[in-house]
């Protein structure tokens, strides 16, 4: 028997944890297998950052039940892949912080669900954090559910309460901590069986895929009706009615977190098949003779863009093991060959215009490159402009912010010359304020450092895409200028303590500098021409007072991000797997002037 369920939530209320546990008292491991921590997190950067970038599968047996488990992503930049899986299950777990309660993306991701017609089955998890309030939570989604039109059957929701990281849930608060039992019931019970035949016809649809160098395009797919086995013939119908006869070359089943071949699947279960080159996400497996395709799926437009280009600045080459335009475009096209969200083109001279759902979303490829040895300059992310009907039309945002109630009036202020309009503002109680707002995109890239500092550092800003709409007025950029370094060479201690009182250093003695690279932030609207390399004058005559010892401030490190957000049109982004540097695009100072003219 099976049961295919989506877990979701939003960013941090804790998915990747609970399916750790639901893995691993389900008995799916074996005794002498050990299991890490947050399994599902693959890749080095969903590890150290602790989110969620691409939904995965796994499947655990409890009885007689197999139950097939997609984990999702929380993040905004990454709806369009929770969107996707949640076609794929009969049901889903709705996991919801007990203290922060109903976020934005909950809000999103549940709309979906509840069109689809799922039943959610609603776990409050963190239930042993000390401010919790459970009662409070549980009718805060009650509320949602019934704002979102959910029909009686969907209102009538069963609750769980838990604590993933403890292994633990219940289903009243009064009931004693033992273990996941009680979910386990809860799901083999309120989640429907799929409703395929095995004798009906071959439907089967992909919704994920990956990428293997032996076999090809892999695609995850869930099948809908019939038995599917390998090396039978069928046909791929493809989203633009195109159709191509094929084998299944592999069949692949899941099984805790590994992998294996297997000969049939049956109708309901979520498998991974390979043999084919032209498979797309939303394409559907049919049977050859009496094939019905299933409905292609909505894939979310982009709304950003980031040209990544050839590295040009005095110091490339010296740090990347990949510099060339030929390298760049061949990693940007397996990119898209697996991550549907993203698009590109070539725009000549070595440069290619990335567009994605989101600066994290694009920074994340970004970091991924240069870990993998790849040298490339990135400039100013730019919202895509639509036109329709001659109206220009911009995405905006649903933003929501939560910061103490002292920095709110600087928070409102700073979003109204960005062109927000506040929708919503309510206390929460603990010294802090919920504030709601539609902004277009363009106003939120580079808002996130500004917010951390207005906030001192205890603000939370979500936003999920709400829409197109007519371009608004123009956008408020950075205030501050750069100091801009117009020698090239090593940067001296000395210099940089005289230049410490002109603005905030990115760097630090003995870094490497160029014309026309940016080492730090000036104090005033202006760019400042600076010379960080010239040494002290020795004399052969000793005063008092002039051995001064050198103090230096610490400088300001830019991650990737920051650096995305901070420059303007004029500057890009030096990315190399050592550094991160920040330089103008014209390195040459009277060509600078001639172009700002221009």
């Amino acid at each position: 028997m099976i049961r295919n369920i989506a877990v979701i939530a939003h960013v941090d209320h804790g998915k990747t944890t609970l399916v750790d546990e639901l893995l691993k008292q389900s008995g799916t491991f074996a005794e002498h297998q050990t299991a890490g921590e947050r399994m599902m997190d693959s890749n080095d950067i969903e590890k150290e950052r602790g989110i969620t970038i691409l939904s995965k599968n796994t499947s655990i047996t409890y009885k007689d039940y197999k139950i097939n488990i997609i984990d999702t992503p929380g993040h905004a930049d990454f709806g369009g892949e929770v969107e996707r899986v949640l076609k794929m299950v009969d049901g889903v777990l709705l996991l919801v912080d007990a203290q922060e309660g109903v976020m934005p993306q909950t809000k999103f991701v549940v709309k979906k669900a509840l069109g689809f017609g799922l039943q959610p089955i609603v776990v409050i998890n963190k239930i042993d954090k000390p401010a919790a309030d459970p009662e409070r939570v549980v009718n805060e989604i009650f509320d949602l559910f019934v704002a979102l039109d959910a029909n009686d059957k969907q209102l009538d929701f069963p609750v769980i309460y838990a604590a993933a990281r403890d292994g633990y849930a219940k289903k009243n608060m009064s009931d004693k901590n033992e273990n996941f039992e009680p979910l386990f019931e809860v799901i083999t019970t309120h989640v429907p069986s799929p409703s395929g035949k095995d004798e009906n016809p071959v439907q089967v649809q992909i919704f994920t895929l990956d990428y293997d160098n032996y076999v090809g395009k892999i695609g995850i797919a869930r099948v809908f009706n019939g038995t599917v086995k390998k090396n039978q013939n069928v046909m791929l119908a493809k989203a633009d009615g195109e159709r191509i006869n094929g084998r299944i070359s592999k069949l692949i089943g899941f099984k805790g977190l590994e992998r294996l071949d297997i000969n049939e699947a049956s109708s309901g279960d979520i498998i991974a098949i390979a043999g084919f080159d032209a498979l797309d996400v939303g394409d559907s497996i049919v049977d050859p003779a009496n094939p019905m395709p299933l409905d292609p799926l909505h894939i979310e437009e982009p709304t950003l863009s980031v040209v990544f280009a050839v590295n040009d600045s005095p110091l490339a080459g010296l740090e990347g093991k990949y510099v060339t335009s030929n390298k760049l475009s061949e990693r940007l096209e397996s990119e898209v060959k697996t991550n549907i969200a993203m698009k590109y083109e070539s725009i000549g001279e070595g440069k290619f215009k990335v567009s994605g759902r989101g600066e994290l979303q694009i920074t994340i490829l970004a970091e991924n490159m240069r870990r993998e040895g790849f040298e490339f300059s990135l400039g100013r992310p730019e919202v895509i402009i639509k036109e329709e009907d001659g109206v220009k039309l911009e995405p905006f945002e649903h933003l929501v912010i939560d910061a103490p109630d002292d920095c709110t009036g600087t928070v409102i202020e700073k979003l109204g010359k960005r062109k927000a309009e506040m929708t919503a503002m309510n206390p929460t109680g603990d010294g802090q304020t919920r504030i709601e707002f539609e902004i277009p995109a363009r106003g939120l890239i580079g808002f996130r450092s500004q917010f951390l500092t207005d906030t001192k550092g205890e603000g939370v800003m979500n936003h999920s895409f709400l829409d197109f709409r007519p371009l608004s007025g123009s956008v408020e950029h950075r205030s501050n200028g750069a100091l801009v370094s117009m020698e090239n060479g090593t940067a001296l201690g000395y210099s940089l303590w005289n230049l410490q009182d002109r603005g905030v250093l990115f760097i630090e003695p003995q870094t490497k500098v160029y014309a026309g690279m940016i080492i730090g932030e000036h104090s005033r609207p202006n760019d400042l021409d600076v010379n960080p390399i010239k040494g002290k004058n020795l004399t052969n005559v000793r005063a008092s007072g002039s051995d001064e010892a050198i103090k230096l401030v610490p400088p300001r490190r830019l991650n990737l991000e920051r650096a995305l957000e901070w420059i303007e049109d004029d500057e890009v982004v030096e990315v190399t797997p050592k550094n991160i540097r920040v330089r103008k695009k014209y390195l040459d100072p009277t060509m600078r002037k001639r172009m700002s003219k221009g």
